[in-house]
């Protein structure tokens, strides 16, 4: 299985595995699944009512969701936002009523509290799943990208972190990042591509990957590849120029560049 969180270890701005000589979030796991709202997008037991996250000097804190809310999760992403800005995680949070929503949480006083959370997609067993965090205008602060609902046309979102809300800033319909059941969550990857980060997002059927852009507010496409077969694995970044896209019919090499239109 590949997980989310290695597909941006290339985007300094993305990840924080540690903080040094500072009381910080170094890791997080979600515990105690549940059958209480019955969702279950990425398979059983991917709904759980408990995040724990371990500091950089070893103490557990554990965060509770009420009882009409689980994680629909497979692990917290440990984040940093700006390079002057303390790590944080972020997870995805089902509500019984209002379906999925991205959470940020932090520590905060020794305990785990919610730092800013999007508006949910508004109906129950509603999914949504991450694309990136990441510096995509090159203003020093990362933005989080995520494809809402991208087993019934997906839409990619951009949100910035405004005060305690994450805030969609631009939209672009027409994605699918995931596979309904699936443990497999990489399908997408923020890369760097000509001084930039662009968002690699598969079409709705997954055999094109789309090339995306976040300029002056607004997501534009800039070009996509055609794929023999459909996504099913993750993509995962192989060297500056190239990615390794887990297609059906095995992983393939390509470089985002030839997906560009001239």
């Amino acid at each position: 299985m590949t997980f989310w969180l290695r597909a941006f270890l290339a985007i300094p701005l993305a990840l924080a595995a540690s903080v040094a000589n500072a009381e910080g979030i170094v890791k997080a796991s979600f515990e105690a699944s549940v059958d209480r709202y019955g969702h279950f997008a990425l398979g059983r037991p991917h709904e759980y009512a408990r995040l724990v996250a371990i500091t950089a000097s070893g103490q557990r804190r554990v965060f509770e969701l009420p009882e009409h809310e689980v994680f629909e999760d497979l692990t917290p992403r440990i984040v940093r936002l700006a390079a002057s800005e303390p790590v944080e995680i972020l997870a995805i949070v089902s509500h019984r009523n209002q379906g999925s929503r991205l959470v940020l949480l932090r520590l905060n006083g020794g305990h785990i509290e919610v730092s800013a959370q999007s508006a949910p997609i508004g109906t129950p067993m509603r999914w949504l799943n991450p694309v990136a965090v990441a510096d995509l205008d090159g203003d020093g602060q990362a933005e989080i990208a995520a494809v809402i609902t991208p087993h019934i046309g997906g839409i990619l979102k951009i949100y910035q972190k405004q005060g305690a809300a994450l805030v969609e800033v631009a939209a672009l319909g027409g994605f699918s990042n995931h596979a309904l059941g699936s443990m497999e969550l990489a399908l997408s990857q923020a890369f760097e591509m000509g001084g930039k980060v662009r968002l690699l997002v598969p079409d709705t059927t997954r055999t094109e990957l789309r090339v995306v852009g976040f300029e002056n507010r607004r997501l534009v496409e800039q070009g996509r590849c055609t794929l023999p077969t459909a996504i099913t694995g993750g993509i995962q970044a192989v060297s500056s120029t190239q990615v390794s896209v887990g297609l059906r019919s095995g992983p393939q090499t390509i470089s985002p560049k030839d997906c560009l239109r001239q």
